[in-house]
């Protein structure tokens, strides 16, 4: 995660890396073809001052790997599958720009890409948008039914679509989307206009003036549902329900002295329980602190399954486990250096290290196999200071590591513009899908991991 931009300031702030790597990059293409364009490489870009001999990563490739798309498209998470439920179609989002922030109205493009026949367009054009999760596009129930973001530029309102991408019928519900249950049937969201105040890059962008700062844990936002049915919205909890109510307290003394969010909201699987974070940072600067919090789909039964405490001795990236019941994520629990892989249940008992070296945006394996998959920061103790990060794949079980495929990511100044992979898994357990960068470009990839978990 990045600190938190808390003004127009970070709208301002303008960033150089897409001409200064234009100059440096070369584009790789000694790939072996598999079939089509499917490919058996590790990585496609590398800069020459880098890596004077080869582009190609050396070791023999473990899987297939096969580019999706390219020219600044990215997939949105790493806790959502950007593949249908069929596994026929591929959602994903066109960012316009790559090289500044986006400003009120600017569109983006919601694309579909064919997997039979490689076929790509664009199903939708949307304004709710910014760089590291796009529009939040998303499938529902089936392939009918997909979700992103958008605004009307008219009255500057935020407001999650249904789109038919088949038949290009679509329907605007009340309120924004951040996950889609799995069943499609409830969207939730926590208050994506204001979410720039707490982290830029995840939420929709509407004039400055629209938007609010939360001083102290405030009745007035909190976390949203959208009954998919009918389109309407309501407020399941607010922030200060949350700060009144979860165990064990997350209670300050001087509450008003902080600016509190929600940020970043997930169902489990089994659309049972809600996990969001709880952050709140001091107003005049200052190290803010996170507790992630869980509850039942009525804003009941609230627990806090990681203290601000806990979370302060290092973590990063949840996700639900297959069983509903536990949340995986880094977690600094041993004392010693690096984070840890860790598994938690939801009213945060039974906490244990799961794999001894975490990194990057984790997630189980969706039908219950003891595999987690996940990448790195370029900065995390994982990666070998080359431009690269890993996109790691490790049994639990036998502590075993396989490493899918290297990835260049920019070393860009500004954080909010970085490059994650957010590797995540199919419906199935069968494919991950993630992000690249080539030809200076962001781009998204899928690799088919069959052979290594089924041998």
């Amino acid at each position: 995660m990045t600190e938190a931009f808390s003004s127009n300031i970070a709208h301002k702030i303008k960033i150089r890396y897409g001409r200064e790597l234009a100059l440096g990059l070369i584009c790789a293409c000694i790939l072996v073809c598999i079939s089509g364009n499917a490919l058996r490489a590790q990585l496609i870009l590398g800069p020459k001052e880098e890596i004077p001999k080869s582009v190609i990563k050396p070791g023999k490739p473990l899987v297939e790997v096969k580019k999706v798309s390219t020219g600044r498209v990215i997939h949105r998470f790493h806790d959502t599958s950007p593949l249908s439920p069929s596994g026929r179609y591929m959602a994903l989002f066109r960012l316009p720009f790559e090289d500044r922030y986006p400003q009120a109205g600017d569109a983006g493009e919601v694309i579909l890409v064919d997997m039979k026949t490689g076929i790509e367009k664009v199903v939708a054009v949307s304004r709710g948008w910014e760089i590291q999760v796009g529009a939040n596009v998303q499938w529902g129930s089936s392939d009918e039914e997909l979700y992103y973001n958008d605004v009307d530029t008219k009255n500057w309102e935020a407001f999650a679509v249904q789109l038919n991408p088949l038949t290009g019928k679509s329907r605007r519900m009340e309120g924004t989307v951040f996950m889609s249950s799995l069943d499609g049937k409830e969207l939730i969201s926590y208050n994506l206009i204001n979410s720039i105040h707490a982290q830029s890059g995840y939420g929709v962008i509407l004039p400055d003036s629209l938007t609010d700062y939360n001083i102290g844990p405030v009745a007035t936002d909190g976390i949203y549902v959208t009954e998919t049915r009918t389109g309407k919205t309501r407020r399941l909890v607010t922030i200060k329900d949350i700060y009144e109510n979860t165990k064990p307290s997350i209670k300050v003394e001087n509450p008003m002295d902080f600016a509190y969010y929600c940020f970043k909201i997930m169902w489990n699987p089994q659309h049972t329980r809600i996990m969001t974070l709880v952050q709140w940072t001091p107003l005049t600067g200052g190290k803010r602190k996170i507790a992630v919090i869980t509850m039942d789909p009525d804003g009941s039964n609230m627990h806090t399954a990681v203290t601000p405490e806990q979370y302060a001795r290092g973590g990063h990236h949840m996700a639900w486990t297959a069983d509903g019941d536990h949340i995986s994520m880094n977690l600094e629990v041993d004392g010693k250096p690096g984070l840890e892989l860790i598994t938690v249940r939801y009213d945060g008992k039974n906490l244990k290290t799961v794999f001894p070296t975490g990194s990057g945006h984790p997630s189980f394996h969706p039908g219950g196999l003891p595999f987690i998959i996940t990448d790195s920061y370029l900065k995390e103790p994982v990666t070998k200071g080359d431009g690269f990060v890993p996109v790691r794949l490790l049994n639990t079980e036998t502590g075993e590591e396989h490493l899918i495929a290297s990835v260049f990511v920019p070393n860009v100044k500004d954080n909010s513009f970085r490059v994650d992979p957010h590797p995540a898994w199919d419906r199935t357990g069968r494919y991950v899908i993630f992000n690249g960068y080539e030809d200076n470009t962001r781009c998204v990839y899928i690799a088919d991991l069959q052979n290594i978990l089924l041998p």
